[in-house]
């Protein structure tokens, strides 16, 4: 895929969260260290949590926890699951309304040179999950609540020309379903991920 390296806006991300997943897909989350080191990932998974939504950590209203989802758009919701695994969110809609798009998994541009060691069928599933890819990227608690864009260590940049033709002419395929790893909500079909791509997280 040819690069591209307009970041995406904050207003482009001030939609409703089901709008932003699927059009997420495709897009790079870039991981930027101070030091200088760069990691890239395409975002192929994608699940969108948002107001009326029982699985939505916002559902309750606000909290200590949730009040970041409630923020502006393009800010990092980062949370803890099973008291080890962190997972990266960036939130979306309206300031006030809590919305926010889970990425469940990337597909690295290259692959870290402490990864370098495995072998080549670990690699491409490296960031394979939520918590897989905030461990390659070094994504924690520190970074929730900060903005995601220019001169930040997280931001997006948006979908290539040859990235989005394909998928006009179908020849990358999304699909579209019920989410997974919760026990509320499950009958919503708010998860989207890039068929055939063997770094999705989990195929159905």
């Amino acid at each position: 895929m040819s690069a591209n390296t307009q970041i995406v806006e904050s207003f482009w991300l001030a939609r409703p969260s089901t709008s932003v997943a699927p059009d997420l897909l495709g897009c790079t989350l870039v991981r930027q260290f101070p030091d200088g080191e760069v990691i890239r990932g395409t975002i192929v998974e994608t699940e969108a949590y948002g107001p009326g939504d029982p699985a939505c950590h916002a559902y309750t209203g606000l909290t200590p926890r949730s009040k970041v989802m409630f923020g502006p758009a393009s800010t990092s919701y980062v949370y803890l699951i099973y008291g080890m695994y962190h997972c990266f969110n960036v939130v979306t809609d309206l300031e006030g309304v809590g919305s926010a798009v889970l990425v469940r998994a990337l597909q690295l541009e290259a692959v870290p040179e402490e990864f370098a060691g495995m072998p080549a069928v670990k690699q491409v599933r490296l960031a394979a999950g939520p918590g897989k890819l905030c461990k390659v990227m070094k994504i924690d608690k520190t970074l929730n609540g900060l903005p995601v864009g220019a001169g930040q260590p997280l931001y997006l940049e948006h979908r290539t020309e040859e990235f989005q033709g394909a998928i006009d002419s179908c020849a990358i395929n999304i699909v579209q379903t019920t989410r997974i790893g919760i026990t509320k909500g499950i009958d919503l079909p708010w998860r989207w991920y890039l068929g055939n791509c063997s770094a999705v997280s989990k195929l159905l």
